[in-house]
C-alpha cells in the first residue's frame, strides 16, 4: 500500500456515514432482506447466481445469535418463495463461536438442517486465525451428516495447504479466496506473488481431487489461473464457479458471464453495514478517493 494511500484509510473514519452509506450502496445491497431480494432479482436476470450474507459478527450474547439464526431461516424461506437462484452464507463468530463452540455448531446446524429441506445450500465463511481450527471442526462434523455444506480456506494463510489436503478426503464444496484479515507473517503469506501462487496451487489440488470449487476473486492473474487448469482437466461447467463481491470490477463479472461460467455473487445486507462498508473501502482506495472527494467538495 503507498503512503497516499495510507494516509487516506486513515482518513476514512472522519467521513460521515451518510456519505459511506451512499458510496457503499454498490458493495451492500440494503439494509433489509426486501432490498437484498431485489439484488438478487437483478444478478438473476443479469445470468449470475448469488450468495446472501447477514452482515455481522462477534456474537457476544446468546440473543444475538438467536436472533442471526432466525434471520437465516427466514433468508432460506424468502429465498424459496422468491424462486432466487441463491444459497447463503453465514459468519460462525455471529452464531456464537466466540461463547461457546457447541452453542455455534447447534446454531449452525439448525440452518443447514432447514437448507437440506429446501435443497439449498450454506457456506461457512473463514474468519481470522484464532477461529480457523474450530471453523473446521464444526464444518467437518456437519459434512458428516449433510452433503449441502461448504467451506472456505483463504490462500494467503500459511496452513491452508495442510487443511486443504485434510479436507479433500470429505469430497468438501470450497470457496478458495485470498483473505483479508491482519494476520502475523508467521501465520499468513506477505508477498502478493507468494499468495497467488499458493492460490493457484489449492484451485489444482482441489479441482484435481473432484471437489468442487468457487475460484473468489476479482484478480484476473487468479482467474486466468483458475481457468488453465479448467482446460486442463476438461472439467464440466458443473464443477467449479467463479465468485465475486457485489459492486467490484463490473467489467470481469461480464467477461466471465459472457464466456458463459458460473459466477456467483456475495450478496451483503443488514443494519451492520458500516463496518463491512468500511472494510471493502479500505481494500479498494479507487472508490475510497470518491468518498474523500464528495467529502471535501472535490470536482
Amino acid at each position: 500500500m503507498t503512503l497516499f494511500h495510507n494516509i487516506l484509510v486513515k482518513t476514512l473514519p472522519l467521513v460521515p456515514k451518510p456519505i459511506v452509506k451512499f458510496v457503499s450502496k454498490r458493495y451492500v445491497a440494503g439494509a433489509t432482506i426486501d432490498a437484498a431480494v431485489d439484488t438478487v432479482i437483478k444478478l438473476n436476470k443479469e445470468g449470475a447466481t448469488a450468495t446472501l450474507d447477514l452482515l455481522g459478527e462477534s456474537a457476544t450474547n446468546k440473543e444475538d445469535c438467536d436472533a442471526a439464526v432466525k434471520e437465516y431461516l427466514l433468508i432460506l424461506e424468502t429465498i424459496e418463495s422468491n424462486n432466487l437462484d441463491c444459497n447463503i452464507s453465514l459468519k460462525p463468530t455471529q452464531l456464537g463461536l466466540q461463547i461457546d463452540k457447541e452453542l455455534c455448531y447447534q446454531n449452525i446446524h439448525k440452518i443447514v438442517e432447514r437448507a437440506d429441506a429446501l435443497n439449498n445450500f450454506v457456506r461457512i465463511d473463514m474468519e481470522d486465525s484464532p477461529y480457523t481450527s474450530s471453523t473446521i471442526e464444526i464444518f467437518i462434523r456437519l459434512k458428516k451428516e449433510f452433503q449441502n455444506v461448504g467451506i472456505v480456506l483463504q490462500a494467503y494463510m500459511r496452513r491452508s495447504l495442510h487443511d486443504l489436503n485434510e479436507l479433500v478426503k470429505f469430497k468438501s464444496n470450497f470457496r478458495l479466496c485470498k483473505g483479508i484479515y491482519d494476520e502475523a507473517r508467521t501465520i499468513a503469506f506477505k508477498d502478493p506473488i507468494i499468495i497467488n501462487h499458493n492460490f493457484s496451487l489449492l484451485i489444482e489440488k482441489a479441482l484435481r481431487a473432484d471437489c468442487y470449487v468457487g475460484i473468489a476473486t476479482h484478480d484476473e492473474k487468479i482467474v486466468w489461473e483458475g481457468l488453465k487448469f479448467i482446460d486442463s482437466f476438461h472439467l464440466d461447467r458443473s464443477q467449479y464457479e467463479f465468485q465475486m463481491l457485489l459492486g467490484v470490477d463490473e467489467e470481469l463479472k461480464k467477461i466471465i458471464l459472457n464466456a458463459g461460467h458460473k459466477l456467483r455473487i456475495y450478496v451483503p445486507y443488514g443494519e451492520k453495514w458500516y463496518a463491512y462498508s468500511m472494510r471493502r473501502l479500505k481494500e479498494n482506495p479507487k472508490v475510497a478517493v470518491y468518498i474523500i472527494k464528495a467529502f471535501f467538495g472535490i470536482k
